[in-house]
């Protein structure tokens, strides 16, 4: 997957090829997009990064969070125009929008469940109870994982850049390794929805 992590660098060569953008068609974007057109990212950011920032921005999130969903939402949507049977029934920008919305509200619900749990414990016995429960899951969850996989998401926890994660995992570049950071947390999302215990967390935390 194509992506410019460094926002000083992208900002720059905006600034350097501003104006030699004219506006692109739907079709010429996802062409773009399937051929890894780096033109047409840049395109995406002048245009559909600052929808993302007002929504995210009068939401509860932060800049930092801005940058995380819309290089989400990249991925998301060339995953979804990838697919043989993709078609476009809407104007791009909308669904493109609609894909970068959809992840903050699920990352936004996560983060509300975990205040929640920070602030709705006042018996410590059953704060304990979860704390057990929840570090059963994560750990079989992992251990379940593939091992570049969890190289990679120990590296991105421990303060890794995605340049240093690309080096270490001898990926392409870091868009690469956004990538690999991206699917590897979707694969261990998806293993502890299939825990049989994680009904019983899920009924801890309503």
């Amino acid at each position: 997957m194509f992506w410019i992590g460094n926002t000083i660098f992208v900002n720059s060569f905006r600034q350097r090829t501003r104006g030699l953008f004219r506006k692109l068609s739907d079709k010429a974007i996802i062409d773009g997009i399937r051929n890894q057109d780096d033109k047409v990212l840049n395109y995406l950011y002048d245009n559909y990064y600052q929808t993302v920032k007002n929504h995210i921005l009068t939401n509860s999130g932060s800049v930092e969070d801005v940058s995380d969903v819309f290089q989400d939402a990249i991925i998301t949507l060339y995953q979804k125009i990838s697919s043989d049977n993709f078609v476009l029934t809407s104007e791009l920008k909308g669904y493109f929008f609609g894909i970068a919305r959809n992840i903050w509200n699920v990352q936004l619900r996560r983060i509300r469940r975990t205040e929640e749990l920070i602030t709705d414990f006042p018996d410590d016995n059953d704060e304990e109870v979860l704390e057990t429960l929840f570090h059963r899951i994560m750990t079989r969850a992992y251990n379940r994982l593939k091992p570049d996989c969890q190289e990679c998401l120990n590296l991105y926890y421990d303060g890794y850049s995605y340049e240093e994660i690309a080096e270490k995992l001898r990926l392409k570049n870091e868009s690469y390794a956004r990538r690999k950071k991206y699917l590897c947390k979707e694969a261990l999302i998806e293993i502890i929805k299939e825990d049989n215990e994680y009904r019983e967390y899920q009924r801890f935390l309503k």
